[in-house]
């Protein structure tokens, strides 16, 4: 699945703006503040309705205007899809497929996964754990479509046990009915570990070699913490075992929605230790991973989009980068100087002008502007 076409109209600064991404690598080139990973952040939006900026869309619609709107045209096997997603400040948020409603769900199906890179990103990294499980699950859905619904299923059974808990805490709830919870919430939370061990076990090496080659020095590993037991029998035991407690506290303390991914070097937690730019590092490589994995499974590439990713890499890691972007898969990334991007055959470089007032983008093949 290829990005064929990006129309992005009244996305924060960007008024008018059409571009055609190239297959492999299309590096975005301009100065700060000229609408680069307003670019970005539009292709992201408009294959997922979501921005990796803000939580509320109304974020997206500039000042002056009613709404926010972008339309990737997405092209597979010769079939192309259009996705278009709006945020309106008087009609709420859009999301549709070939003019029809869409719920994300059934998009990700028909369109790649996108995978991204920014700096406010680094929270993914130095964050709390919540972000890497959602993270993780994300990745399982694009890797085994047909776990693809663990997390949500997951999701519902702890929001239901979390009400009868905090209703038999309030003296109103019935305990006779918690087996039943107790039971779903441990099937479902055994499904959801499993395919995290699994998802772990199959990036570990690759997230270890990635790191490696993009510069981050020592001895490194990417584990899975469970927050409970992995197996259906241990988990209902646990929460037995955890009752007094989780009615103490009001809601279920025990399960894999307290799992932990980490990423160590030298045996402690980068999210801890790891300097800035090692954190950097750290994020690149679990994002090249995931990618490695899926080309090698036979999986559709993800979309790689990389805002600002060169400005503090040496010129040795920039050139890896560069590698292993043009090893396989479609990718955007923008710099602020041609300069910073290592000069190879097959890449497309982007120069963006003040895209409010042209509302175009200028597109050369193979050069620097």
């Amino acid at each position: 699945m290829l990005i064929a076409r990006v129309e992005a109209d009244r996305v924060r600064s960007l008024t008018g703006v059409s571009f055609e991404p190239d297959r492999g690598l299309t590096v975005i080139i301009g100065p700060n503040g000229a609408g680069k990973t307003n670019l970005v952040e539009a292709i992201f939006f408009g294959l997922t309705s979501r921005s990796f900026r803000t939580s509320d869309r109304r974020d997206l619609i500039p000042f002056g205007s009613s709404y926010a709107r972008c339309r990737v045209t997405v092209s597979s096997r010769g079939v192309d899809h259009v996705f278009m997603a709006s945020a309106s400040r008087s009609e709420g948020n859009r999301f549709t497929m070939d003019g029809a409603k869409i719920e994300q769900s059934e998009a990700v199906l028909h369109r790649p996964k996108v995978t991204v890179f920014s700096p406010d990103r680094l929270e993914l990294v130095k964050g709390p754990p919540a972000a890497r499980r959602a993270h993780l699950d994300s990745f399982v859905a694009a890797r085994w479509p047909s776990q693809a619904g663990v997390r949500s299923a997951f999701g519902r059974v702890l929001a239901q046990r979390n009400a009868l808990i905090a209703r038999i805490a309030a003296g109103q709830g019935d305990r006779s009915q918690l087996a039943t919870w107790n039971s779903q919430f441990a099937e479902a939370g055994s499904a959801l570990a499993r395919s995290r061990e699994q998802a772990v076990d199959e990036l570990g090496e690759r997230w270890e070699m990635a790191a490696e080659e993009l510069g981050l020095e020592g001895p490194k590993g990417l584990s899975y913490r469970p927050g409970s037991a992995t197996s259906a029998e241990e988990i209902q035991a646990g929460l037995e075992e955890k009752l007094e407690n989780d009615l103490r506290l009001g809601r279920s303390s025990w399960g894999p929605h307290h799992d932990e991914l980490r990423l160590e070097m030298d045996g402690r937690q980068l999210r801890r230790f790891g300097s800035q730019g090692q954190q950097r590092l750290g994020l690149l490589a679990l994002l090249f991973a995931e990618r490695e994995s899926l080309l090698a499974t036979g999986g559709s590439a993800p979309l790689m989009l990389l805002d600002d990713v060169m400005s503090e890499l040496d010129e040795r890691r920039r050139e890896r980068l560069v590698e292993r972007l043009l090893e396989g898969g479609q990718s955007v990334i923008t710099a602020a100087e041609g300069e910073l991007v290592p000069e190879r055959e097959g890449i497309a470089r982007v120069a963006i002008r003040d895209l409010t007032e042209a509302g175009a983008v200028d597109q050369t093949r193979g050069q620097s502007t």
